[in-house]
């Protein structure tokens, strides 16, 4: 350090830790109390961090977040980090600092929009997270896929997205995401890893990829609970919910947990897929959730020539939007790039954003986002709507 150069202190890099998060629950680590110790012997600073779990598998993230941020400090050239990790205590501790006390509400009876045990969150008429439902009248129409690239689509928007993987059957998201490692626990909380700025929650971090799930309601009931009660999704702007085909257990369930969902419908052209994704709807209408809209996938394939090749016929989405009333929000054309994509973990909206594939998923994420927003409700105090 040089004489023109101001001398630091323990309290500047305090503040100069301060705008680092942790990068799985995306708060200060100074305010998480994770760093434990700051020592200058300029031009070195050594540091103690706690990690939230031995074995974190954000270590190395955290580890270049905190030396760019103190090597940028003046008279500091480098940063010498130890890692320990918080006890039980203070894993409780944090627990319920972030996501409160699992017991808190234990003792009341399932309701409307109601777990027992604690509330769901999403349920709540103050939430500001909007809930959508993917949903299909049968399997094989791409939903899994427009799910992950929709949300990716409206991560891109500048959104906080997060995935619940309700295809207990089927569950395929941690793969399209290409997740790689499964959720983190920190005393009874569960933390979902993240992927393309979206973060999921699944059956298939629980259970072995090729081995059945044989549940029954109750069972699938319970799971549901824990995806949006015990799972800290920390107030995300939209929750992304994949729905298992058809109308089942799964369906009514979350109709149950999520009053204030939307749903929206995925078919193909074909008019025989269309006729039966209109059930989809008709069930929404029955258990009272409002059906926001249509979207078409596998529209047509392009050839090499230009020319568009309509393989499973033509104006499937449209006939569907007019059956139930309600917007065909975008056509989602048939690419091989996509179907790619969803088996390696690389989403054509994330690794090939300018894709016709991909303007069609901006496209319909730019109507969810904008022309199907909730309006406000008029304030007369306020004197705004």
């Amino acid at each position: 350090m040089t004489e023109n150069q101001p001398a630091i202190s323990e309290d500047a890099v305090i503040d100069a830790l301060r705008p680092v998060q942790d990068p799985e629950l995306h708060r200060s680590i100074v305010d998480l109390k994770m760093v434990r110790s700051v020592e200058l012997h300029l031009p070195e600073v050594n540091i103690l961090i706690a990690l939230t779990i031995p074995g974190c598998p954000l270590k190395a993230e955290i580890q270049s977040r905190v030396s760019e941020a103190v090597t940028a400090l003046p008279g500091v050239d480098r940063v010498n980090l130890e890692f320990t990790s918080m006890n039980d205590a203070e894993r409780e501790e944090l627990r319920t600092q972030l996501h409160g006390d699992p017991a808190s509400t234990a003792g009341s009876q399932p309701a409307h929009g109601h777990a027992e045990g604690r509330a769901i969150p999403f349920a709540d008429p103050n939430s500001k997270t909007r809930v959508l439902l993917i949903a299909s009248g049968k399997g094989g129409v791409g939903k899994s896929s427009v799910t992950t690239n929709l949300a990716i689509a409206l991560a891109q928007r500048g959104k906080r997205v997060s995935i619940v993987d309700a295809d207990v059957w089927g569950f395929s998201i941690p793969r399209m995401l290409g997740v790689d490692r499964p959720p983190v626990l920190i005393d009874q909380m569960i933390i979902p890893p993240e992927a393309y700025g979206v973060n999921c929650i699944s059956m298939g971090f629980f259970v072995e990829e090729d081995q059945p799930v044989i549940w029954r309601g109750p069972m699938l009931h319970k799971a549901l609970e824990q995806f949006l009660t015990d799972v800290y999704w920390d107030e995300p702007d939209y929750l992304v919910v994949d729905l298992p085909p058809g109308t089942g257990d799964i369906s009514i369930s979350l109709a149950q947990f999520l009053p204030r969902a939307e749903l929206y419908v995925v078919t193909t052209p074909q008019p025989a897929a269309q006729k039966v994704a209109q059930r989809a709807a008709f069930m929404a209408d029955k258990v009272r959730l409002d059906t926001k809209g249509v979207i078409e996938n596998m529209s047509w394939f392009t050839g090499d020539d230009g020319t568009r090749y309509e393989i499973f016929g033509s104006g499937g989405g449209q006939a569907l939007a007019e059956r139930i009333d309600v917007p065909l929000l975008g056509r989602i054309p048939l690419v091989p790039k996509l179907r790619e994509g969803g088996d390696d973990g690389h989403p054509i909206m994330a690794v090939d954003p300018e894709s016709e594939a991909a303007q069609a998923f901006a496209a319909i994420a730019e109507r969810v986002d904008v022309e199907l927003a909730p309006t406000r409700r008029y304030n007369p105090e306020l004197k705004i709507l």
